[in-house]
């Protein structure tokens, strides 16, 4: 019972603070929270002319990869993204197709990017989530930003925090699994590495040799091979859809993997 639901439940409104504990916190379940952020400026305000205008010629982090998949197993190796440096009104103009770009690019630095590197945006949002942070008794560790093509997948993998997910535009498309599930779930361990550009422009992959090995998922849920990963068969993926405006709560060691609308901003 505790490791299997159907379907991603939903609020039509915030919790309590010990209402959201003991129902959703405690027995580590997940849902989709509507009407939680409707107040945000940020849900009317967040178009592309204003991101230009607030942010413009910022120089920003931006991961660049030429497959659309950041940190994810490729040719037997953990392969992490180029971090390009690059001024938010040129990945702007990536995103709106102004420019074309054989490559896959994605605001996605984690750290609280939100916070960090975009500060002129935090007045549009909330810098927490006053319920949340009641029920847990600590303000967020990190508050991100996502802005990225359609192209870009964020491959299978569990985190150790509670995350609250807010799209403000555009929609994600979530596959979860439980921690019960993972007894089912590969891992290997993987050569760590990064993308890195060469003179002709094209990528090659270069090991980070200091780096100890990293224990990843090389399994692609929308594609499974059972062949080589038969257990796979008897895990039970949940799939949901967060609408701008939407909230969902993820709580810590469920597995996900995210796949986005273009130009979707979270």
């Amino acid at each position: 019972e505790l490791g299997w639901m159907e379907s991603v439940p939903y609020l039509d409104r915030p919790p309590s603070p010990l209402e959201f504990y003991r129902e959703w916190v405690s027995p580590n379940k997940p849902c989709i929270i509507q009407n939680a952020i409707s107040h945000w400026p940020a849900l009317k305000k967040w178009t592309s002319a204003y991101l230009r205008e607030v942010v413009g010629a910022k120089v920003v982090s931006v991961a660049v990869t030429p497959n659309g998949y950041a940190d994810a197993v490729f040719q037997d190796r953990f392969v992490m993204p180029e971090e390009r440096q690059m001024p938010f009104m040129d990945f702007l103009d990536i995103v709106e197709k102004k420019v074309t770009s054989p490559n896959v690019f994605y605001v996605q630095k984690q750290c609280s990017n939100l916070t960090e590197e975009f500060p002129e945006l935090v007045c549009d949002v909330q810098p927490d989530i006053p319920w949340m942070s009641e029920a847990l008794g600590k303000k967020p560790d990190a508050v991100n930003f996502w802005l990225g093509e359609s192209a870009a997948v964020t491959s299978l993998h569990k985190d150790h925090y509670e995350n609250l997910y807010c799209v403000i535009s555009g929609e994600k498309h979530f596959l979860l699994h439980p921690p019960s599930d993972r007894p089912f779930i590969p891992y290997e361990l993987y050569q760590p590495a990064t993308y890195q550009v060469s003179e002709d422009g094209s990528f090659e992959i270069v090991d980070e040799k200091s780096e100890e090995k990293v224990p990843w998922i090389p399994l692609d849920p929308l594609n499974p091979n059972l062949e080589q990963y038969p257990e796979y068969a008897q895990a039970k993926p949940l799939k949901c859809t967060v609408k701008a405006g939407e909230m969902l709560y993820l709580p810590s060691l469920w597995f996900h993997h995210v796949q986005q609308s273009h130009g979707c901003i979270a």
